[in-house]
């Protein structure tokens, strides 16, 4: 009897992990991009629309990778063709805006690759030590400090 209720329990604790990480739609994702995009940059109706569209194209391949990832029959060819569709993507979007919105699109881009609006943060080491962790893609290009000393 223990045995089965420890198992029912089990069973139930797995479905309430599953529901809890559902997948998002393109849509939503699309959604949520355009939110965090126009609060950025004023966008006029034509290129909300358009932008839109482009990001929803954008949206649908990524749930596609992240459904081969799921399924076990992700290539990493994948990834190098949706950089691509990524980067085509974004030159598409910087053909449509305004040479005055050019700018905020350019820190919209870089505050997606540093996770969200962040800026450069300092970081304790010791009493009077401070790193100064760099994010984003400025942050790819420096060299990999090494760790401190216990």
């Amino acid at each position: 009897m223990k045995k089965y209720l420890l198992i029912s329990l089990m069973f139930m604790g797995l479905g309430a992990v599953a529901q809890t990480q559902k997948m998002p739609t393109a849509t939503e994702m699309t959604t949520k991009t355009m939110e965090a995009l126009e609060k950025k940059i004023k966008l006029n109706s034509t290129q909300r629309s358009i932008i839109y569209n482009y990001n929803l194209e954008l949206s649908k391949e990524q749930l596609e990778m992240a459904k081969k990832r799921q399924a076990g029959t992700f290539d990493p060819d994948d990834v190098t063709k949706y950089y691509k569709l990524q980067n085509d993507n974004n030159d598409k979007i910087r053909n449509i805006l305004k040479p005055e919105q050019l700018p905020e699109y350019e820190k919209f881009l870089e505050e997606q690759v540093n996770g969200g609006d962040k800026k450069k943060k300092k970081k304790k080491r010791g009493k009077d030590e401070e790193e100064e962790v760099v994010t984003g893609i400025s942050g790819l290009k420096l060299p990999p400090t090494p760790p401190p000393a216990p």
